[in-house]
């Protein structure tokens, strides 16, 4: 059972920089997770967790096939919670399942985003201060004004590591994840989007925007 007296937040902040290198905070086992294996990526449900001397953790991963995975938490990519009902459990590991392999198009689609929008994002996020991240819910937040859904969020996560959404920002990691992203300077936009329209020509909608 958790203490009476949580410890000091360090999940709640997605900043990524963590102070703390005793014990790694683990996924929940039933977590659906994307992960990487032999440079492939999978996603699949926590089956168990093992937490490491060290520090770390290790998780056991069944994917949709039923092939099980023996995985460092450095390998876990993105994760999200299981619903509390079965069906709706069932539901939204379906549509996981489906979405990892989007095409950036149907990611689009999928959540109402444009170049302009993305554009937008950017001006907004670029106003913020130095330290101010943008994550997928709060882009989900900022273009759409709702809190964004489960499948809603991992999808915003896949869509700012698009090469479009490279033009305006850049990853920040914490334990080798991509949890949040920075808005670029004006200048690096500017020479970011010049290098895109000329390699990107079936996707040159960035390029009137």
């Amino acid at each position: 059972p958790p203490p009476a007296t949580p410890p000091a937040p360090r999940l709640d902040s997605k900043k990524g920089d963590s102070d703390d290198v005793v014990q790694q905070q683990a996924f929940a086992a039933g977590s659906f997770v994307e992960f990487t294996e032999k440079k492939r990526a999978h996603v699949g449900k926590i089956d168990s967790v093992e937490h490491k001397s060290s520090g770390g953790a290790r998780y056991q991963v069944i994917d949709s096939e039923g092939k099980k995975f023996n995985i460092p938490d450095k390998q876990v990519l993105y994760s999200m919670p299981c619903p509390n009902s079965p069906g709706q459990a069932t539901k939204l590991y379906d549509e996981f399942c489906q979405a990892q392999d989007s095409p950036v198009k149907s990611i689009q689609d999928a959540i109402d985003v444009s170049p302009d929008l993305l554009e937008m994002a950017w001006e907004e996020a670029a106003m913020e201060e130095e330290s101010h991240q943008l994550t997928p819910a709060s882009f989900i937040e900022l273009v759409h004004a709702h809190a964004g859904s489960a499948m809603e969020k991992y999808l915003a996560w896949k869509y700012l590591q698009t090469d479009a959404s490279h033009v305006f920002f850049r990853e920040i990691k914490s334990h080798g994840r991509v949890v949040g992203f920075k808005a670029k300077t004006r200048k690096a936009v500017d020479a970011a989007k010049d290098v895109f329209c000329r390699t990107h020509q079936d996707e040159n909608e960035i390029c009137f925007v």
